[in-house]
């Protein structure tokens, strides 16, 4: 299972290596192999019975190498340019913080000992979790194709919801120490 983990970066490099060169359609269809695979990875583990911490730890890892690559092919796809009045940059940079966020705030309240227990952590959810991200701006990417603006309304969308995650775990985690 952790061999199928690590073959999903090949994909997301390769896809970030599209989109670099302006091939949006190719970018998608590239990310979108690098989440089936992932996708495997895990049914792998469970079905073999060989589902590990080290393997989980190792998915989470490249999950976020696989978002980071997918994240500045975007950015570098898209060029310099405004939306709704900020710089395309910072749009990225919110997402990719909030993205970040949203993962840290559930880490750290287990951590500290905020949120205890699987079942307690499960329950921060939030609007955006990875997979609603990811679909979302492979939706945004679709959508691209026909006009560089959707794609745009979906990385702001994205960032927005992501950070808005952020925002709800915080609060839950707070909520739990009385």
């Amino acid at each position: 299972p952790n061999a199928w983990t690590l073959l999903s970066l090949l994909p997301a490099v390769a896809g970030m290596a599209a989109l670099i060169q302006g091939r949006l359609g190719w970018g998608l269809l590239l990310f979108s192999l690098s989440a089936f695979i992932d996708i495997v990875d895990g049914t792998v583990a469970r079905v073999t019975g060989q589902a590990s911490i080290k393997g989980a730890f190792i998915d989470g890892v490249v999950d976020r190498y696989v978002e980071l690559l997918l994240y500045l092919g975007l950015l570098l796809y898209l060029g310099r340019g405004e939306y709704l009045g900020l710089p395309r940059e910072v749009w990225f940079m919110l997402l990719f913080f909030g993205s970040l966020m949203t993962t840290f705030v559930r880490a750290y309240a287990d951590h500290r000992g905020v949120v205890k227990g699987e079942a307690e952590l499960k329950k921060m959810g939030g609007l955006l979790e990875r997979f609603e991200r990811l679909m979302l701006l492979y939706v945004g990417m679709l959508l691209g194709l026909f006009d560089p603006q959707w794609l745009m309304a979906a990385v702001a969308l994205t960032a927005a919801l992501a950070n808005a995650t952020a925002l709800q775990r915080i609060a839950f985690a707070i909520k739990q120490t009385g």
